[in-house]
């Protein structure tokens, strides 16, 4: 049975929606079926992250209702084995039946060996669509304090409704921003309440690729790319040491 993971944060700007496209095309590229889903109803941007903004891909909504199959989910141009559902634009969060949702992630997991979630930010209705029926959950953070403060409140919200499987990210790190802030990495596990997964550098070549309408692991091997090949290693229970801000 494969996983369902999403991916949330307290707050929008985080670089959420990066990371999950950067997560997913490393598992794909190194042999794991994965699916996306684009679960940011009204506000969806994923497909710009995996390359895919040119292509018409399908909604989860109209798998639900049955105008499409989950096998005519929109395959990446150059990624073999990643698949994207897109969040649909006509609709709000509150008109999808979790349900639904639920049933719909129970046949990915036989298909598929990851399928990763791209929430909304925040704590409301598009929130509560991704993690519901996640098996894991990601809460990406950046390193100022407002950031982790949020990301505390989304770790109690997600104690609460019976989540175990809950791991930090924090992205657009440089060292420039922990010698300012005055912060260790233990610090933040501290203030988040969670234990890290990995962090992920600020890198100029994420809205390069973007621009570009190309993946980032496509775009460039350093940084960034990196750093998404560690934690989708560490995803798949590798050993993989933290990888170090210079």
């Amino acid at each position: 049975m494969g996983q369902v993971i999403a991916l949330t944060s307290g707050k929008g700007g985080t670089g959420k929606t990066t990371i999950c496209a950067g997560l997913a095309t490393c598992l794909a590229a190194e042999g794991s079926r994965v699916l996306c889903i684009d679960a940011d109803v009204g506000l969806r941007n994923l497909d710009i992250s995996l390359g895919m903004r040119d292509l018409a891909p399908v909604s989860f909504a109209d798998v639900l209702a049955d105008r499409y199959s989950l096998s005519e989910a929109t395959a990446h141009p150059e990624i073999p084995n990643l698949w994207l559902l897109t969040a649909p634009v006509a609709e709000k969060p509150e008109t999808i039946r979790f349900q639904d949702f639920g049933s719909l992630l129970e046949t990915v997991r036989e298909h598929f060996d990851y399928c990763l979630i791209d929430s909304a930010a925040g704590l409301r209705d598009g929130f509560h669509l991704a993690v519901a029926y996640a098996d894991r959950v990601l809460v990406v953070a950046t390193p100022d304090p407002a950031s982790l403060r949020d990301a505390a409140e989304t770790a109690d919200q997600l104690s609460l409704m019976g989540k175990q499987e809950v791991k930090l990210v924090v992205n657009r790190v440089t060292p420039a921003v922990f010698r300012s802030l005055e912060r260790t990495v233990d610090d933040m596990m501290d203030e988040t309440g969670l234990p890290l997964l990995g962090m992920i550098p600020e890198d100029e070549n994420v809205v390069l690729a973007a621009a570009r309408n190309r993946p980032l692991i496509l775009y460039t091997d350093r940084h960034a790319a990196v750093g998404c090949l560690h934690i989708a290693r560490r995803l798949r229970g590798e050993k993989v040491p933290l990888l170090l801000i210079h």
